[in-house]
């Protein structure tokens, strides 16, 4: 069974920065894409940013210029580095990996993200 751990969430103030850690229990070469969504209360779960194999990146409008995402394949990890933290950016964030065969997918747990005004 293939696992997704989130950690890195915290209560940050406007402005702040976070970086979220997403780490796989197998190889992330494995992975056709692996991504960041977030969800707030009352709200449908969106994309936040998402890297593919070959190492394109794509990202929402609402955080291109403040959050970047990247990977450490030595690590099975991929990271959501998020600066000029605003209150709306509040959520829980969720890592995403996509196999390769259609269909098949995981999820991490979530990880909480409060940005306080």
């Amino acid at each position: 069974q293939v696992q997704l751990v989130e950690s890195g969430g915290d209560l940050v103030q406007w402005g702040g920065s976070l970086r979220l850690s997403c780490t796989a229990s197998i190889d992330i070469a494995r992975f056709k894409t692996m991504a960041w969504y977030r969800q707030a209360p009352g709200n449908e779960r969106e994309l936040v940013a998402e890297v593919t194999y070959g190492g394109n990146t794509n990202y929402a409008e609402f955080v291109k210029g403040r959050f970047t995402i990247s990977t450490d394949s030595a690590k099975d990890t991929v990271y959501l580095q998020m600066n000029s933290l605003k209150p709306e950016d509040t959520a829980t964030y969720y890592c995403k990996a996509d196999g390769f065969l259609r269909g098949i997918e995981f999820w991490g747990q979530g990880t909480q993200v409060t940005v306080s005004s």
